[in-house]
């Protein structure tokens, strides 16, 4: 068996053109829109991450703002530049970059936000109105990747209701908000959430319909691991120098998959 490909940069293709038609639609009735972006620090791989932001901005022709402030930036300049966000018209919503700088703690910064402007869904109050909404739609902000995974799924005509799922990763931005959306009523999936002190990892994944990894472990998803025609999700994203020493971004899936599974996402080039 040779898995079928999930292709993200397809369903991106896809995605960008209706939100190009959106944004038009809405510009011609005088909307005011902008999506912002605060950076803090050098942190090469969350530099290349925003650019890609600004660039999805001018592709789909939705105004952009950037915020940088350098390394040794305090808390105090941080808010600072929340603050400023919350308050300006042009700005529709803004994603603060994580991770911040050492030394920074992001929980009060997410925190300042205006919940309505927080395009990640890492606000207290949009998490916990996820935690909250168990059966009716879900109205407020969720985590980007979380929702990416299940788009990327839904635009392949991969159905989740009944699914037996096995979430690799207990980080906010991914693992715990996948499970909280994964098991609303509307997408109904059953959920097993491990992580990497899970005792016998395998013995979950093997169990599981669909394998969504985001551990930031190189490999951590083999073969051995998958059911045969099971979907896997590669989420997790690590920078591994190779044999010239040059650092490259590898996955949590192990080439190996590819030859048991049914559908594979690549990374990149998938849901990540």
């Amino acid at each position: 068996m040779t898995a079928r490909i999930l292709d993200g940069k397809a369903a991106a293709a896809q995605i960008k053109s209706e939100l190009t038609e959106t944004v038009s639609q809405l510009r011609r009735a005088g909307a005011a829109m902008g999506l912002a972006t605060v950076l803090v620090g050098d942190d090469a791989p969350s530099h290349s991450y925003v650019n890609l932001k600004h660039r999805d901005c001018a592709e789909i022709g939705l105004p952009s703002l950037r915020v940088e402030l350098p390394a040794t930036a305090s808390a105090g300049q941080v808010l600072a530049a929340v603050e400023d966000l919350n308050h300006n018209p042009d700005c529709s919503a803004y994603i603060v970059q994580l991770p911040l700088p050492r030394g920074l703690d992001d929980r009060p910064v997410l925190a300042a936000m205006d919940p309505a402007k927080d395009a990640d869904g890492l606000h207290p109050a949009n998490l916990g109105m996820l935690a909250l909404t168990v059966h009716n739609p879900i109205t407020t902000p969720v985590p980007c990747t979380p929702r990416g995974c299940l788009e990327l799924l839904r635009r392949n005509g991969i159905d989740l209701n009944g699914m037996n799922v096995c979430v690799i990763g207990r980080g906010t931005t991914v693992g715990r908000s996948l499970g909280l959306l994964l098991t609303h009523k509307q997408v109904n999936a059953t959920v097993t959430l491990c992580h990497t002190g899970t005792r016998d990892l395998a013995a979950h994944t093997r169990q599981a319909d669909l394998i969504i990894s985001a551990a930031g472990v190189p490999g951590i998803v083999t073969a051995g691991m998958v059911a045969p025609g099971a979907v896997v999700l590669d989420v997790g994203v690590a920078r591994v120098a190779d044999e010239a020493g040059t650092k490259r971004l590898r996955g949590d899936v192990a080439p190996d998959v590819y030859e048991v599974a049914g559908w594979v996402s690549p990374n990149p080039g998938g849901a990540a």
